[in-house]
């Protein structure tokens, strides 16, 4: 079992521990099957007026990242209505799109309670997603040959923590260089 997303909520020492439990989860619990976590959370703040208190301290690509990292048996959005409206688009769109099982899943990089990079196939179409944990900016080469020479879009973070969309190139090689905010994530997926 986990501590669940409700926790977030309730429980200070959960809500500042979220990224590290993030990193921790697909090496631990999700190695042997399914978790019951909850959702990805959009509202900056975690309560329903998303004003006051309790502060979500990752970033929307961090949250966008853990519908791919963390495998449920049922895929939750933890949305309030005021998300349709001041939540990124581009998050809201991939929410839409991301599947809620998968086929194949690859480790790609990372070390417990740091950070974590996973890759996941839902029929023809890859999602590769990551978190971090740690307390400053972390570079990563990723070896992603299953989508060498492809172009995906990437859901990040920029050096102030606000998460942006783009698309982007794999090299033929297969190697891309990715950058991830501390608390924050990154998403890449086949267009």
């Amino acid at each position: 079992a986990v501590l669940a997303s409700e926790m977030l909520v309730f429980n200070e020492s959960t809500r500042r521990s979220e990224a590290f439990n993030a990193s921790m989860h697909p090496f631990i619990r999700n190695t042997v099957g399914t978790m019951e976590f909850g959702g990805t959370f959009l509202n900056k703040y975690l309560v329903k007026s998303n004003q006051g208190r309790n502060q979500r301290l990752t970033t929307d690509a961090f949250q966008l990242a853990t519908a791919v990292l963390f495998q449920n048996p049922v895929q939750m959005f933890a949305l309030t209505p005021n998300n349709l409206t001041d939540a990124p688009s581009f998050a809201i769109d991939f929410m839409k799109q991301v599947p809620t099982t998968w086929e194949e899943t690859v480790f790609i990089d990372g070390y417990p309670g740091k950070y974590c990079v996973l890759a996941r196939r839902s029929g023809n179409r890859w999602y590769v997603a990551g978190v971090n944990a740690g307390k400053e900016q972390l570079k990563v080469k990723l070896n992603l040959s299953m989508l060498a020479g492809k172009k995906l879009r990437i859901y990040n973070d920029d050096s102030n923590r606000q998460s942006f969309a783009k698309e982007i190139d794999i090299p033929k090689e297969g190697v891309v260089e990715i950058e991830m905010q501390s608390g924050g994530g990154v998403v890449l997926t086949q267009k």
